[in-house]
């Protein structure tokens, strides 16, 4: 029995976190519903809907009969990931703040205010695997049975001291199934739709919410050859690849194709864009990045034959990693990959194993 191994889940008001804390309750576990308070919003209007997570976290924990915690982690939340969110659309970049907040949030703080109630473990509804290596004792983040939820894209800063402490109980479930098992055990919640997007921009446009906390600077929308074809409302409002909101329509004397984003010149302000969503500067074969992490908690011998992707949707790509500088790697792809965008993460694999990744220069 594991009834004196105590769990605190991290509770979202979604179907994942909630099944995640019924199924270790059914394993044996002592467990406790935990909803974090990552964002003060301005109490103006309901951008985030927090209130409605709250209320469906709490009847969770009533369902199951388990203790019930709200905790606020809003100040750490503004200075580890959002000022880092805002300093990097600032210079150009492209951010994912969705992988600092669990590596500082998530797998941080939420670890850390566990542990410090006499947790055993952390939990959470992510879709990804723990294992331990037959060698070495060392933990391993292996991707989830359902590869189409798969989230250890999102996982690949984690240490070996939190995936001791972490569980993933939804590791080897399809998500259908888990809706499924939500439904048969009564949560309201079961059909309830999945987050997508920055939580604290909510509902809200983008743009809108970025141009609150970073001053716009507008400048010229540029073809390859120099030809000034229309204005942008600042750089940080758009990135690489992108086809939607540039505002330049048909252009006389040239073809009536989608407009891309496919570079910004920071030093001049100007947005470079290009016909055709395969327009040869989208497609590069190579990238530097830095910030590496690596799970196993040192990093592999190089060159290194792996797979990689430089975006969460993306079908694994075969390359080489080469270490460069003590703090540089660059990458080599077999294939040219499509809209590689500095700020974002590469991360790698080695089949189904995520060995770690870095920050795209």
């Amino acid at each position: 029995m594991r009834d004196q191994k105590r769990v605190f889940v991290g509770l979202s008001g979604g179907v994942d976190s909630s099944v995640s804390a019924l199924l270790l309750k059914n394993q044996g576990y002592q467990v406790e519903g935990v909803f974090m308070k990552n964002w003060e919003d301005d109490g103006k209007s309901a951008f985030c809907p927090q209130d409605i997570d709250l209320k469906d976290a709490k009847a969770v924990c009533e369902k199951l009969a388990i203790p019930f915690h709200r905790v606020s982690f809003a100040q750490e939340y503004w200075e580890t990931v959002f000022q880092y969110f805002l300093n990097e659309y600032a210079a150009g970049r492209t951010p994912n703040p969705d992988i600092l907040c669990n590596k500082e949030i998530k797998f941080g703080a939420f670890l850390n205010y566990a542990l410090s109630q006499g947790a055993d473990y952390i939990a959470t509804g992510h879709y990804a695997k723990i294992a331990t290596q037959e060698i070495g004792e060392k933990y391993l983040l292996k991707k989830a049975t359902d590869l189409n939820k798969d989230q250890t894209y999102f996982l690949y800063t984690l240490q070996q001291h939190q995936l001791a402490k972490s569980l993933f109980p939804l590791a080897a479930l399809k998500k259908p199934t888990v809706r499924k098992i939500a439904q048969e055990n009564g949560f309201d919640n079961f059909a309830k739709k999945d987050s997508t997007g920055i939580c604290f921009i909510g509902e809200r446009k983008f743009s809108d919410f970025l141009g609150e906390y970073l001053l716009a600077r507008p400048g010229n929308i540029e073809t390859i050859d120099g030809k000034v074809i229309g204005k942008h409302r600042g750089l940080m409002f758009y990135t690489l690849g992108q086809r939607q909101g540039l505002g330049i329509g048909g252009q006389k004397a040239l073809s009536e194709a989608a407009w891309y984003v496919i570079d910004k010149d920071i030093a001049r302000q100007v947005l470079v864009v290009g016909q055709s969503h395969d327009h040869p500067k989208l497609l590069s074969r190579s990238l530097i990045c830095e910030q590496l992490h690596w799970i196993a908690g040192a990093p592999p011998e190089t060159p290194l034959n792996c797979a990689a992707k430089t975006r969460y949707r993306q079908i694994d790509a075969p390359c080489i990693l080469q270490q460069k500088t003590e703090t540089h790697y660059e990458v080599v792809f077999e294939t040219a990959q499509w809209a590689i965008t500095p700020g974002q993460s590469v991360v790698f694999y080695h089949a189904d194993i995520c060995l770690g990744g870095g920050v795209i220069v």
